[in-house]
């Protein structure tokens, strides 16, 4: 398996840049950071899509009038002013620990003009200032609202699908399957790009990938450790979906690794399981690219690539498959 060009290009500047390491930083300091390299790797927001920002109510918490969790959503300006399109709900990566609207506001943008539906991302509350469940019950409460409130943000709720890269990977996995157990919406599709699946088990790709490819193994175990301290208590499917008692039942999905991405082998082994218990799961492998890929469109070619299949599969689901 041969690494990008455009992949290698990015690890050689990461070296000569000598930032320090996630996992060396405080959350804040990483924060930071992550927030001032990323207009860079995404680039200008496209033409053709709408955006507005609202807030909505989160689950109670402890204080008696719960909190507010910041949305915004993404419309093609193509569509119809009075049209309800289909919509997907969008859950941003960043280990639990950073990442926001704004860190992932091209690809939502560009998911939303490229399959011709809505997107709604969801800015969840953050480790370690929140740690689990917080996360998973934001993006709960987001899909609720979408359900409930569709039609008022030009939404149809009928036609909705789930879906996350990394953390939000994960988040979007674990609320499909809450979505199934607890008459949740129906959702018609879960876009999963390099989910966190397992936070037990370590697969083999941990250790081809620890250091030296992006993201590694130190600051996998960093992010988890600030989401989720308590090691007995990670077994639980809304932190590693991968241990849920059954996988069936649940939405069609499209499952996106990196071949050089230290979560790959769990993503890859959800596909896999999903298929087994009879939910179709399709599994595309960039091969050459790193974790992360999908929100560095003005570096990588492969992201560009990766964008219009997701946002292909979401048309095909959502919208063909809706008429």
């Amino acid at each position: 398996m041969a690494l990008d060009p455009e992949s290698q290009r990015i690890l050689d500047l990461t070296a000569a840049a000598n930032r320090p390491a996630w996992n060396t930083l405080s959350p804040q300091a990483a924060r930071d950071l992550y927030l001032a390299l990323r207009p860079a790797g995404q680039g200008p927001m496209p033409d053709g899509v709408s955006v507005s920002n609202r807030t909505i109510p989160g689950k109670n918490g402890a204080g008696k009038d719960g909190h507010k969790i910041p949305v915004r959503l993404y419309r093609p300006d193509r569509a119809p002013a009075e049209a309800r399109l289909p919509a997907l709900l969008y859950a941003h990566g960043g280990g639990w620990v950073f990442g926001n609207l704004d860190s992932h506001d091209v690809l939502c943008a560009q998911l939303a003009i490229e399959a011709g539906i809505a997107v709604l991302a969801v800015d969840y509350r953050l480790a370690p200032e929140v740690r689990f469940p917080g996360a998973f019950d934001d993006v709960v409460s987001g899909l609720q609202w979408l359900a409930s409130h569709g039609p008022s943000i030009g939404v149809d709720p009928t036609k909705l699908a789930i879906g996350g890269d990394s953390a939000g990977g994960n988040l979007a996995a674990a609320v499909a399957i809450w979505a199934r157990d607890n008459k949740g919406p129906k959702l018609r599709m879960q876009l999963l790009a390099y989910p966190v699946t397992d936070i037990v088990a370590r697969g083999e790709s941990y250790k081809h990938f620890a250091d030296g490819y992006g993201l590694n193994a130190a600051t996998m175990e960093w992010f988890m450790d600030h989401y989720l301290p308590d090691k007995k208590a990670r077994d639980d499917y809304r932190v590693s979906p991968l241990r849920a008692q059954s996988l069936a039942g649940l939405p069609p999905a499209l499952v996106v690794t990196a071949g050089y991405d230290p979560l790959r082998d769990e993503g890859r082994a959800y596909a896999w399981r999903l298929q087994q218990e009879g939910t179709v799961a399709d599994l595309v492998e960039f091969g050459g690219m790193l974790h992360g890929f999908l929100s560095s469109p003005m570096l990588l070619h492969g992201a560009r690539r990766g964008t219009t299949l997701c946002a292909a599969a979401l048309r095909e689901a959502l919208v063909l498959r809706g008429q």
